[in-house]
Formats: C-alpha cells, structure tokens, sequence
C-alpha cells in the first residue's frame, strides 16, 4: 500500500468583470428573472468580455499558487493540467500557454476535456501523477469561457452557463494529511453523446458540410439530462464514499456541479445529505463548466464554510456523457481565493 498521497496545498478562482443578471437577459429573451430562479437557482453569470479562458486559468491557477506558498514567491511545479471544453484554440492545447504565462516553461502542461467532469479528470491524473511518483507538486485547473457556445437566442442555455476558472495545487504528501484526496469514481457513456453536444466545429462536421453550415451552438436534451445527472451523480458518490470507507452521513460538505439547483437538490437528497451541508454557488455563478467545482471550493474556503479536517465529497457529469466523483479531506489554508 502507497504511503504516498496528493494533498491540496492552494486553492483560487477568478470570474470575468462582466456580470450579467437575469434582468438584463429578460430585456431580450422571453424569460424572467423569476422563471430562471425557480428552474436554475441562477441570479447572474459572468460573461467572458474582452478575456480569453487561458487569461482565467492563468489568473485563478496563480492565485491558488500565492496561497500554497505564502507570499514567499512561485515554488517549482512539474505539472499544469487544466480542464477546460474552450481552449482559446483548437490547436495547440492551451494549459502550455497557461504555464508559461505563470512563469513556468520547460514542464509538461497539457488539457482534460470531459466538459463539466473535467475538473474532477483532471484531479484524478494529478492525484495518479503524483502517486506514481511522476509529479512532486502540480497545478490543477478548470476554466470554461462557455457562453461562446451558447446560442444567445436560446432562452435555456443563455440563462444557465457562465465563465470562469478555478484551481486547485496538490503536492506530494501522506494519506493522513488533511487535504489529502482519498478516492475518486470516473465514469462514461459514449452512447448518449447527442445528449448534450456541440455538433459544428469537429472534424466530423467539418468532413461532413461547408464551413458556413456547421452548427456552433449547444444543443442539450433538458430532461434527458436531468435523469442522468441526478442518477448518475448520486451513484458515482455512493462508490467513491465506498472506496474510502465513509457514509454519506460523515461528509461535512458536498460539493456537486453546479449544473442547475434542481439537480444539485436532487442528489443531495438521494444521499441524504441536507441542505445545511452542501456547498452551492450557482445563484451568483450560474454553471461554469469545469470551473464548476474548484469555483465553489474557493467561493466555500472565502466564506470559512470549509475547516480543516472537514470530510468534502465532490461529484459531477459532463456532454460525453462523463462523470466523476472525488473525496478529500480539507486542509487548513490562508489567505483568499478570490479578490
């Protein structure tokens, strides 16, 4: 047995400057902000205007770097992987660029795509590299700019996502450590890929129809999505909390994708897990994608809803359709995540 262990030493986040609120999106679809909050819990989303998703991976992934090292200036990094269904380009990959804008050239860098699973994919391989003695510190990131993929017509889409980035870095350490990640539970279904997708821009759109015909946009199956994310969700918690030996009933904070509050809703009462303990930013976020989770968790650690020692159980499902869940104990940590 590995005595060997990734444990969380800095966590940050960092939103776009423009927010939009549910008002300003009613004043041209035929919404309200009463409607999106009963279906979504969404208030406002923030709008990538003017910045890039490697300019919010490189900001969220250095704030998270300042904290795990105090001020004292960057300490080495072997690894930056970054979660993210939005590069800035279709080639090359974009966690290179995100390295070396955060002064680290020479490493390996490279991206995870499981849209709103990223993030947690993207944990698990520096948990695996770091177990496997191939990482002794590395960079976690998942950041999003999806409303480049939302139709602005479509009244559902435009209203639930938003952009951002949040990160987290793990360093080698023990399996006793608070902050150390116990287990994880992935998962996937590649027959429900029509389930949520973007059609246009692929090489298989692109073998397919004239450039001018590609469809751009999300397409999602509301309540296909719905079913499977409340049920795939809870099962993927149900054998993570298994694999570390724990009840639902011992985890302190549950931190899901926030996906929409009927969803986060859904699985927290499978579980049994009440309201007071979960972890919910989507009012003032909307759904971030694979900035998801590590937003909440630096939105959580802000707000002091996250001890050291707490039990933290996270789970998520993406287009792919891909899944994950993860468990951890929180570490004790200072500073801010986000300013």
């Amino acid at each position: 047995m590995t005595t060997r262990a990734a444990v969380v030493q800095g966590v940050g986040g960092c939103v776009p400057p423009r927010s939009v609120d549910n008002n300003e999106l009613s004043s041209r679809l035929e919404t309200s902000d009463a409607w999106i909050r009963e279906r979504l819990g969404i208030g406002r989303r923030y709008v990538a205007d003017g910045v890039s998703t490697v300019d919010l991976a490189v900001e969220a992934g250095a704030r998270a770097l300042e904290m795990a090292d105090a001020g004292a200036g960057l300490g080495p990094l072997d690894v930056v992987l970054l979660a993210t269904t939005t590069p800035d380009r279709l080639c090359p990959a974009s966690a290179p660029e995100v390295a070396s804008r955060l002064g680290y050239t020479g490493i390996a860098a490279f991206d995870v795509n499981a849209v709103c699973a990223g993030f947690v994919h993207a944990l698990a391989t520096g948990n695996a590299l770091i177990r496997g003695h191939m990482a002794d510190r590395v960079l976690v990131i998942g950041a999003d700019t999806f409303t480049t993929l939302v139709d602005p017509a479509d009244r559902l889409t435009a209203s639930i996502f938003g952009d951002g980035a949040g990160a987290l870095v793990l360093r080698a350490g023990t399996p006793d450590e608070p902050g150390a990640l116990r287990a994880f539970d992935l998962g996937s279904d590649g027959s429900q890929v029509a389930t949520v997708e973007v059609p246009g821009g692929g090489a298989r759109d692109r073998l397919g129809m004239p450039v001018a015909n590609q469809r751009p946009y999300l397409v999602m199956d509301g309540p296909a999505v719905f079913r499977r994310a409340v049920q795939e969700m809870t099962a993927s918690s149900l054998r993570v909390l298994a694999k570390a030996k724990w009840d639902a009933g011992s985890v302190r904070r549950f931190v899901p994708h926030q996906a929409n509050i009927r969803i986060i809703r859904g699985v927290a009462e499978r579980l049994g897990i009440g309201a007071e303990r979960v972890v919910a930013n989507i009012e003032d976020v909307g759904n971030t994608v694979a900035a998801s989770i590590p937003l909440a968790l630096a939105d959580a650690h802000d707000s002091g809803r996250l001890g050291a020692g707490e039990r933290v159980l996270m789970t998520s499902i993406g287009a792919g359709l891909a899944w994950g869940s993860a468990v951890l104990t929180w570490p004790e940590l200072q500073g801010k995540a986000r300013l």
